[in-house]
């Protein structure tokens, strides 16, 4: 029975680039599924999956919103993420949990920057997907040049299933590949169309697309490959399950079309999402490892398997408090139920379950394999922790999260104001894990980091609205980082003696510079117990807490190993402090004598300019040190310039570009990695570092 619901449910996420009409399909969706009565627009603050007040004002997603509603006897569970950048990290975790992806681009802008970003994260979990090319009512609409373009830049095996029907204020419908005829909508709701035959003036053209449609779909079958060359054609029942079967094994990508704002295409693209995109049984089975005996276990999608979920979002609801969003993979779960959660060692009750629609609540007595729900009592879960059964314990993969690149230093105006700033920190910091919270050892400052100057804009507001926070936030800083450009040894010798027991740690290790992104490694070449195991792990400690400060100037070391090769121990002075602060030391030392660097993250920037103005547009950015990638044409007689360019450059680059362009050119930005910071530049900034404190500005104020 529960197997008949699961192949008759989809768990799918909408993805795109910022402003591509992500959250207006879903609140189409929504219409004509029934589960909401009146649509409400994105510009008018009232769309159903915006409700927090800043995506209201803003008009743009931050948080990703959960919901379901049906279609033709399908459960659909979706997410509606952001688009910009700085929230990148809500696609992530999303991703993580998610079966199947309807990916969004605009007819006018094509690929994007943020496309491209959604896109790499889909490729690395492995989510199927479908292409649809929303907006093409809008003056500029090319349905073929985007097509194109997922086909050269995101390289994917793009298929159309469908082509316009029309385009720019001409956009009647779409003409259905698999079925072969038109789809044309009569009325601005978009709720009664009209099924017949292709016009003549479209009839060679869809007849071309349906040849090359069939033809690619039969490639990847060889029973369905003979059955078209015997027949010349395949019925429409096949080709749909052969497009369903390519789509699933991330061969093929179908490509739909529609103008979401206008009410047209949005039924085929939930036909669409039932027809090709998995259910939970269409994944593979979900593999973690036993903490018992470290060994690997899988689960598979069903209600006779232990219970196993991963916790993707937290969120703070001011009605009923926490809210844990969590995947069902396997097995069921009842209201009251106590889990496992094995990474904390703890076990967690379930004290309700909740259905989300947006902040709306549905409560649920039992959740089975396959939902996307939300769990109120779980006090110590927190994002990427697994929940388990308590006899079967297993642990999922967790989800990675991207360095912050900016921070700001924040201080509280009283007393009364810093118990509220902790309490808003740890909350926001539980729900957003891209949000890092640390004290500046040189000067003592709370600092705040995040993934762009919006991000943290986000974070402060909401901790003057929600939390009630009375503070000074500094100008945002770019978060430098440190590291080693040669191999070293260093030694660190900690010795203290009083009048009873003293204290004894030696350390002699070697630190050497690994490749960009590599991480923190640590080797121990101990041989000879000149250090006793036991202080191994201390020593580890104390390399770690040194590499949170670099010697250049204060920054997170990154990108080294460091290798413990020596050191002595004494009978009864030496102890774990003791080698913990030894192995400070000798980082340190390490460090200082490995010609250490300070590196700046680099961002990559597009910039969509009128011709005219490309000169000043390419001037101003090779003043920022910008390096320009590619140039290209676009739509409407404009250029479109991809460039690499430092993060401390870019600050309050919206108004300088408005100013050159006249308000014209709009412009995309993203992280791209870390470099080294040129030598002139770095000792400008060490001597700030050293000289200075970061100014503070009340709350409230816009930060440039």
């Amino acid at each position: 029975m529960h197997e008949n619901i699961l192949r008759k449910t989809r768990n799918i996420g909408i993805a795109a680039h910022i402003d591509a009409g992500k959250t207006t399909t879903t609140e189409r969706i929504l219409f004509y599924t029934g589960r909401l009565h009146r649509m409400g627009e994105v510009d008018d603050g009232a769309a159903t999956m915006d409700w927090m007040a800043q995506e209201q004002e803003r008009g743009i997603t931050i948080t990703s919103a959960a919901t379901s509603c049906e279609w033709r006897d399908h459960r659909i569970n979706i997410i509606d993420t952001p688009g910009h950048v700085d929230f990148t990290v809500e696609v992530e975790r999303s991703l993580r949990v998610l079966d199947g992806v309807v990916a969004i681009f605009c007819a006018v802008g094509g690929v994007q920057p943020q496309s491209e970003t959604v896109w790499r994260q889909a490729n690395r979990y492995g989510v199927p997907r479908i292409a649809y090319i929303n907006k093409m009512d809008r003056t500029g609409a090319d349905f073929h040049n985007v097509l194109h373009q997922l086909r050269d830049r995101l390289g994917a095996n793009a298929l159309a299933v469908q082509i316009p029907f029309g385009a720019e204020d001409e956009f009647r419908g779409v003409v259905d590949l698999i079925q072969m005829k038109s789809i044309v909508y009569t009325d601005d709701l978009g709720t009664t169309s009209e099924v017949a035959e292709i016009p003549d003036h479209l009839r060679e053209m869809s007849e071309s697309f349906r040849k090359f449609l069939v033809e690619t779909a039969a490639e990847f079958d060889d029973s369905l490959l003979e059955r078209y060359l015997d027949q010349g054609d395949l019925s429409p029942s096949d080709l749909a399950a052969a497009l369903r079967k390519v789509t699933l094994q991330n061969d093929l990508v179908p490509v739909i079309c529609g103008a979401s704002y206008r009410n047209r295409g949005v039924q085929p693209l939930l036909d669409a999402i039932v027809d090709y995109l998995p259910s939970p049984l269409d994944v593979p089975s979900v593999v973690g490892v036993n903490p018992r005996n470290d060994e690997m276990v899988s689960r598979t999608a069903s209600t006779d398997e232990p219970f196993s979920a991963l916790a993707f979002k937290i969120m703070t609801d001011p009605y009923v408090g926490k809210l844990t969003y969590f995947r069902v993979y396997s097995g069921t779960a009842r209201r009251g139920d106590y889990v496992n959660n094995p990474a904390r060692k703890s076990r967690e009750r379930l004290g309700r379950i909740l259905r989300m629609h947006a902040n709306r609540r549905e409560e649920v007595a039992q959740v089975f394999a396959g939902d996307i729900v939300a769990g109120v009592g779980l006090r110590e879960t927190v994002t990427g922790d697994t929940l388990c059964d308590e006899n079967n314990p297993i642990v999922l993969e967790a989800i990675d999260f991207p360095e912050p690149v900016i921070f700001v230093a924040i201080e509280p105006k009283s007393k009364a104001d810093e118990e509220k700033l902790d309490n808003a920190l740890t909350k926001l910091q539980t729900e957003d894990p891209s949000l890092e919270v640390r004290t500046d050892p040189e000067t003592g400052q709370l600092i705040v980091a995040g993934m762009g100057e919006l991000h943290l804009e986000i974070l402060i507001d909401r901790m003057l609205r929600e939390f009630n926070v009375g503070a000074t936030v500094g100008r945002p800083q770019v978060a430098y980082k440190e590291t080693v450009t040669v191999s070293a040894q260093g030694v660190g010798r900690f010795i203290r003696q009083t009048g009873g027991r003293g204290q004894y740690g030696h350390v002699v290790l070697i630190v050497e510079p690994l490749e960009p992104g590599a991480g923190f490694e640590f080797k121990n070449e101990i041989v000879g117990g000149s250090i006793p195991r036991e202080f191994i792990p201390a020593v580890i400690q104390g390399v770690k807490d040194a590499l949170q400060a670099g010697v250049v100037a204060g920054h997170p070391v990154i990108d080294v190993r460091t290798t413990l090769k020596d050191g002595s121990f004494h009978e009864v002075d030496s102890s774990e402090l003791a080698f913990k602060i030894a192995g400070s030391m000798a980082i340190k030392d390490a460090m200082q004598k490995a010609s250490p660097v300070l590196k700046e993250p680099i961002m990559r920037i597009e910039v969509v300019t009128p011709i005219d103005y490309m000169g000043d547009v390419i001037g101003d950015l090779s003043a920022r040190r910008g390096r320009i990638e590619n140039m290209r044409p676009t739509a409407g007689n404009t250029q479109t310039i991809r460039a690499v360019v430092p993060l401390s450059d870019v600050f309050g680059y919206a108004t300088t570009l408005r100013s050159l362009s006249q308000g014209r050119a709009t412009y995309t930005m993203e992280p791209s990695h870390y470099e080294e910071v040129p030598q002139s530049l770095a000792q400008t900034l060490i001597a700030r570092v050293r000289g200075e404190h970061t100014p503070l500005r009340p709350v409230g104020q816009h930060t440039s």
